[in-house]
């Protein structure tokens, strides 16, 4: 009887740590050259990530005060963001500002290196 609770302690304790509780979501990326969509007559937003700084087309800006300054940008109409990262990005800080970017409706996100 000893032998079988060890063994049933075993089992269990290996399912336990064995087992992940975490959950994986996935995100679409589309790259900068297959954006025919968008209006040609306007110039794309440019964003760029430097390490844990955000810039709007060169001017630095807060992940805070993104979603308004993309909002303003789309009702100028423009409906193309460029959204290129350095080596020291996050691939959190990159999620944070692609949400940010895709949440915005009308404009579309290319991925540029």
């Amino acid at each position: 009887m000893t032998p079988l609770i060890d063994i049933i302690f075993l089992l269990l304790l290996f399912f336990m740590l064995s087992s992940t509780f975490s959950k994986f979501g996935e995100i679409e990326l589309v790259g900068a050259n297959t954006t025919g969509a968008a209006d040609a007559t306007k110039p794309p937003v440019y964003l760029r990530l430097k390490g844990d700084e955000i810039a709007v087309n060169g001017v630095p800006i807060l992940l805070d005060e993104l979603g308004a300054a993309l909002s303003e940008q789309t009702e100028a109409g423009t409906r193309l963001a460029l959204l290129s990262m350095d080596e020291e990005t996050t691939s959190q800080r990159f999620i944070d500002v692609y949400a940010v970017t895709r949440g915005i409706s009308g404009l579309g996100v290319a991925i540029v290196r």
